[in-house]
C-alpha cells in the first residue's frame, strides 16, 4: 500500500498514486485531485480564509484580522493565505467586496423586478430591500457599515462604494428627470440623499436610534421621495403614502 501524503502534497505532485488526507485517492496527470481541479481547491482555500476574516471581524473588529489569526480559525498555512492574498488589506477588501457585491445584485434584482414602478416607487423598493439586507445579517451590516477609521484600504472601498451607488441611482432617475435638471444637480441631490441614509443607518445600527426597521425603511423612503421630487416626474405615488 502505497504511504498516505498530505493534502498539500496533493496539490503539488503530477502523478502519484495514494490516499490523501481528505481519503481520496489521486491518480492524476491532469490537474485533478481528489476529485477536484487545483483551481477548485484553490477557490475553496479562498473561502475558508474569508469566512474566518468575516468571523474575526465580527467578534474584535477589523483590526483583529491578521494573517497568523485567519490562517489558524480556517485551518490553513500562510503559504495558502499568500495564495489568494499579497496581504491582510487584501484579504478585508475581499470581505468588503463580498458584502458590496451582494448588495448591488439584490438593488438591481429589485430594480428590474419593480421596472414597471414609477422611478420614486422603485427607490422605495430599493431602501426596504436595503435596510432589510443588513438587518438579517449581524455581520454584513458590521462589514459594511461598522467603524473604518484607520484602515485606509476600507476607507477607499467606502468610497467607491458611495460612489457607485450614487452612478446607479443616477441611472434609474436619468430617464425620467424634470426639464431643466442637468447632471451636477442630480449628483449633489443623490450624494445627499445617500450620505443622509448612510449616517441614519450607521446611527441606528450604533444604537443611537431606538426603531424598528419598518420605521426606519419609511422615514428614509419619505426623505428620499422628498428629494426625488425636486429631480423626476411625481408620477403616480407609491403605495401607502401621502399626497
Amino acid at each position: 500500500m502505497a504511504p498516505a501524503v498530505s493534502d498539500a502534497t496533493c496539490h503539488q505532485i503530477e502523478v502519484r498514486a495514494g490516499p490523501c488526507q481528505d481519503g481520496a485517492v489521486t491518480r492524476t496527470t491532469t490537474g485533478v485531485y481528489g476529485g477536484r481541479t487545483a483551481e477548485q481547491r484553490r477557490a475553496e482555500r479562498r473561502v475558508r480564509l474569508v469566512d474566518a476574516a468575516r468571523e474575526i471581524w465580527l467578534e474584535q473588529g477589523w483590526a483583529a484580522v491578521t494573517m497568523r489569526g485567519v490562517c489558524a480559525r480556517a485551518g490553513l498555512t500562510d503559504r495558502y493565505f499568500y495564495e489568494s492574498f499579497a496581504d491582510v488589506d487584501a484579504l478585508l477588501a475581499g470581505v468588503w467586496d463580498e458584502v458590496r457585491d451582494g448588495t448591488l445584485q439584490l438593488l438591481m434584482a429589485t430594480f428590474v423586478a419593480t421596472t414597471d414602478l414609477p422611478p420614486l416607487a422603485q427607490l422605495r423598493a430599493g431602501i426596504s430591500a436595503f435596510v432589510r439586507y443588513l438587518a438579517d445579517d449581524a455581520a454584513r451590516a458590521q462589514i459594511f457599515i461598522g467603524d473604518h477609521a484607520g484602515s485606509v484600504v476600507l476607507e477607499q472601498r467606502r468610497r467607491e462604494t458611495l460612489l457607485t451607488f450614487t452612478e446607479l441611482i443616477e441611472t434609474l432617475a436619468r430617464p425620467h428627470l424634470l426639464p431643466g435638471v442637468d447632471d451636477t444637480t442630480l449628483r449633489i441631490t443623490v450624494l445627499m440623499g445617500i450620505g443622509g441614509f448612510q449616517e441614519l443607518i450607521i446611527a441606528w445600527h450604533g444604537g443611537l436610534i431606538a426603531s424598528d426597521a419598518e420605521t426606519i425603511i419609511d422615514q428614509a423612503a419619505r426623505v428620499g421621495e422628498s428629494l426625488g421630487e425636486r429631480l423626476v416626474a411625481p408620477g403616480r405615488r407609491p403605495p401607502g403614502t401621502s399626497a
